[in-house]
């Protein structure tokens, strides 16, 4: 029997890099991403909307920040997170979100609504409207301004 290709390790896997001259990059991407979370037993709707969110995320990366690029898996003692990272250390600006449900406590609201996502990402980008609906906003940027990169992640529920 031959061993999964990513067993839950904690860690950094990477799983695919590219740069914008390599075809079919996100296609692949997210192929990879798809592949690696079959083998780690995510079924069904997790594996959906991971590969979406995380599609919205390299998207976003050959738009908006030079390459190459890297998409890599992140095993916490809690978590699993799909990270997408670019040569591009600043963090965009995002919007506040508005709460994913009406019965949240107001200390949980992130507020914003619609009109002030669209207003940041003007008349293009929803994708990370998308990317926050997708993982109940399980996601976000971190800066490593010393290796200049930056990461996008989301973390990818539980199947």
């Amino acid at each position: 029997m031959t061993p999964p290709l990513y067993q839950r390790r904690l860690g950094v896997h990477v799983l695919w890099r590219w740069t914008r001259e390599t075809p079919d990059a996100a296609k692949r991407a997210r192929g990879a991403l798809s592949c690696a979370l079959d083998q780690l037993g995510y079924r069904g709707e997790a594996v959906v909307d991971a590969v979406l969110a995380a599609s919205e995320l390299i998207a976003n990366a050959l738009d908006h920040a030079p390459g190459p690029y890297e998409m890599r898996l992140r095993f916490t003692t809690a978590d699993l997170i799909c990270e997408v990272v670019d040569r591009d250390p600043c963090i965009p600006a995002v919007p506040a979100f508005p709460a994913t449900a009406p019965f949240e406590p107001e200390s949980e609201r992130r507020g914003g609504g619609i009109d002030a996502l669209l207003e940041v990402l003007s008349e293009r980008g929803r994708g990370l409207h998308i990317v926050n609906q997708l993982t109940c906003g399980a996601w976000g940027f971190a800066s490593h301004k010393r290796e200049g990169v930056k990461v996008a992640w989301i973390v990818v529920a539980e199947s």
